[in-house]
């Protein structure tokens, strides 16, 4: 008797949460829903920073389909034995309200969502660190505005690139926010914008949207101004075994990176056996660039999910085995450009067995 394959929401949600909990040993229904395509990350931001009510008007299903899904994952961590924890979820505001998931306040969807999956093989240590976490109210958050906007509290017209606090759907100028004393701190210094924060009673980050990730990025952080000095004095006493342990990290983000890339590349050859062993090294050196945005570092990708695999040497195909370029720079429009070589792709496809 032949098995009936199980239907294709149910192998998607499997498939999210099996690379979910490989690289991050837990499993959050949202992160599940947004790898699915159904809850842009975006829009996440927004509602985490008290922007709108709950997450309804924001996902791309009905409320039933999402039930299903988290029905779904519910099953396969019960199959797995994992352990569910209660996440409380708070908004990024200044009298830190919970949030809101549902429209009418489901009380299953709500619990659904609310659920978090972690490996049974969890140390207890570990796992109350998580549930710290979990529980810990988030940052406050100040956005770098992409267009000029007018403060609900004094009427101050702000202009592109200035900073709001944006609440309950209302811009807020930094002294109508009570900000106004704090110093910006630009990222790229991570122990001093850490010890800043640390050091500070009333601290925000501050983010832009960044457009082509589709998501908003933190570009610095609002400190006091004597935090600060306190953040810099305790930088320069112990620059020297700062700079030591920086250099070890890379070393071993280096040795990290070569062996993922040897993990890809072994992937890569199972996958597509007659791929030629230096090809496979190529496109697995090109996909695992660390920091790249490339399918290789993806959370698939560096779980080795077969789609990702398959996406990388396809994207590898695209570029030096077709004239994709070549149309692109003529000017054709990118979808027509992949039809037209779509018959080369999958000749090379066959011929190496994938």
């Amino acid at each position: 008797m032949v098995t009936p394959e199980p239907p294709k929401i149910q192998r998607r949600v499997i498939s999210a949460a099996d690379i979910a909990l490989k690289t991050k040993n837990q499993v959050v229904p949202l992160e599940v829903l947004n790898a699915l395509g159904w809850l842009p990350s975006a829009r996440v931001d927004e509602w985490r920073r008290g922007q709108t009510e709950h997450l309804g008007n924001s996902l791309a299903v009905d409320a039933a389909k999402v039930r299903t899904a988290l029905d779904y994952l519910s099953d396969w961590a019960a199959e797995r034995g994992l352990r569910a924890t209660e996440a409380s979820y708070l908004a990024a505001t200044r009298d830190r309200r919970p949030l809101r998931f549902t429209a009418d306040g489901d009380e299953t969807l709500e619990r659904l969502f609310h659920t978090h999956w972690v490996s049974a093989d969890l140390s207890e240590k570990r796992l109350e660190r998580l549930r710290e976490r979990q529980s810990k109210a988030p940052d406050l958050v100040v956005v770098r505005a992409a267009k000029s906007w007018v403060c609900g509290g004094c009427g101050f017209r702000g202009d592109v690139s200035e900073l709001v606090f944006e609440e309950d759907q209302t811009s807020l100028c930094l002294a109508c926010a009570d900000f106004d004393h704090l110093h910006f701190l630009a990222s790229g210094n991570a122990a001093l914008s850490r010890r800043a924060k640390t050091e500070s009673k009333l601290s925000a980050v501050v983010v832009e949207f960044n457009l082509r990730r589709k998501r908003y990025q933190r570009v610095g952080t609002l400190v006091e101004e004597d935090a600060l000095e306190r953040a810099e004095q305790r930088c320069l006493a112990d620059e020297d075994v700062r700079a030591r342990r920086r250099e070890r990290d890379a070393e071993r983000r280096v040795n990290a990176d070569a062996d993922f890339q040897a993990e890809l590349a072994a992937a890569i050859r199972r996958a597509f056996p007659g791929c030629p062993d230096e090809r496979a090294l190529a496109i697995a050196g090109h996909a695992g660039v660390r920091g790249s945005g490339r399918v290789g570092r993806s959370a698939a990708g560096r779980a080795l999910d077969e789609d990702a695999v398959r996406a990388a040497v396809i994207a590898s195909i695209r570029h030096l085995d077709t004239d994709y370029d070549d149309l692109l720079m003529a000017g054709v429009p990118r979808a027509e450009a992949r039809e037209r070589i779509r018959p080369t792709i999958d000749r090379v496809v066959t011929r190496w067995g994938g």
